[in-house]
């Protein structure tokens, strides 16, 4: 459409005489009896023909026309393009940064959970080291008022010597807790 537009245009400025007006005058009213003045006008024909230079004059323009008509078109579809790719690589970046948003946030809640455990830990070592010093104080003030027989009192040892066990246990899984928060910061 635009090609046939530009290629009008263009033989309406090569050829001005195509195209011309005259004025006819001659209508009568019957009621009021005067001449009233009418203008139409009249297209002629050109009847000149266009040269074979012109013709060929017209042909290329058309050409380089639709030339360069193709050559916006493909930079139009290079930049959409590159605007596609651009995108892309933009929608990427983010998936890539919310990945590594999301790992930091799970390495943050195992640190905090190891952290949790040292301190679980340390609170029970705690306990169970005031429990071991209460039984050893028992059996001690038990010794000293004699109620206690050499059955009962090596009893009482066992059980002080699993509590002693237990706490070297608590401070092994504390040694572990602790590496594993170390590890998990460093």
């Amino acid at each position: 459409m635009k090609l046939k537009l530009i290629t009008l245009l263009f033989i309406l400025k090569i050829v001005p005489s195509i195209a011309q007006t005259e004025t006819v005058v001659t209508q009568t009213d019957t009621v009021a009896l005067k001449q009233i003045e009418v203008q139409t006008p009249i297209v002629e024909k050109a009847t000149s023909a266009l040269t074979e230079q012109q013709i060929l004059e017209i042909q290329k323009t058309t050409l380089e026309t639709q030339k360069k008509t193709l050559d916006t078109q493909k930079e139009a579809e290079k930049i959409k393009a590159q605007a596609e790719a651009n995108a892309k690589a933009v929608e990427k970046e983010q998936r890539k940064l919310e990945k590594e948003q999301n790992r930091f946030a799970r390495e943050q809640d195992r640190i905090a959970d190891a952290e949790k455990d040292v301190i679980k830990t340390k609170e029970r070592i705690i306990k169970e080291k005031d429990k071991l010093e209460k039984m050893t104080s028992k059996l001690e003030k038990q010794k000293r008022k004699g109620k206690l027989s050499d059955i009962e009192i090596e009893k009482e040892n066992i059980k002080i010597s699993k509590q002693q066990i237990e706490i070297g246990e608590l401070q092994q899984d504390l040694d572990k807790n602790e590496k594993k928060l170390n590890k998990l910061r460093g």
